[in-house]
């Protein structure tokens, strides 16, 4: 204990009675993650897109303010975000895992496994669920030998395509609205799904 100011203070520097101060996350004191994500031993980045990251982490005056677009960057490049890459976000924003893994976990456009080649969202809200969202959803997955009533995000056997419901993509007066990869589609008919699947093969 230290005295300075007349004020007690921990070893730590935390005022006698007071919040602790933050301290960086280290191996020894980082909050555990508390659900597993998928193991990549082999995570690395290339030293390019590193410090493509370090330019984007400049341009804003907190780095935690940075954690979206360095997910999106890590997602790019290697496909879904994995417990090596959320721990590797945390350190290079001086962050906890943890929370880095809230953000992953909480929006639907980050992927905690790999997906296909093309990867089809449908936007189940209110909205479109009103507007055939859940047929739709049916009609692709039985065009793509999946099953429509299973859980979650499905990909097919040799990989190409993904299929999942996400929450509400923003275009509510044009239902049923989805996503392929980054295309956006509004009021497609089972007809346009056809035609979009078609596009991708």
């Amino acid at each position: 204990m230290n005295t300075a100011n007349g004020k007690e203070t921990v070893a730590n520097d935390t005022p006698a009675g007071g919040v602790p101060a933050f301290v960086l996350p280290t191996q020894h004191n980082a909050e555990p993650i508390p659900s597993a994500l998928r193991e990549q031993p082999d995570f690395k980045l290339p030293a390019a897109l590193e410090a493509g990251i370090d330019e984007t982490i400049s341009h804003y005056p907190k780095k935690r303010s940075a954690t979206l677009m360095l997910l999106h960057a890590v997602q790019e490049h290697n496909g879904y975000i994995s417990r090596q890459a959320v721990e590797w976000i945390a350190a290079k924003l001086e962050l906890q895992p943890i929370n880095v893994y809230e953000l992953v976990t909480f929006y639907p456009m980050f992927s905690q496994k790999g997906v296909g080649k093309y990867h089809i969202r449908v936007c189940r809200t209110l909205s479109c669920a009103l507007g055939g969202a859940y047929a739709l959803h049916e009609h692709f997955c039985k065009k793509l030998g999946l099953d429509p009533h299973a859980h979650g995000p499905q990909t097919t056997k040799d990989g190409s395509f993904t299929v999942e419901f996400v929450e509400c993509l923003a275009s509510c007066g044009t239902a049923p609205v989805m996503m392929c990869n980054e295309a956006f589609y509004e009021g497609v008919s089972h007809a346009k799904a056809d035609e979009i699947i078609g596009g991708c093969r």
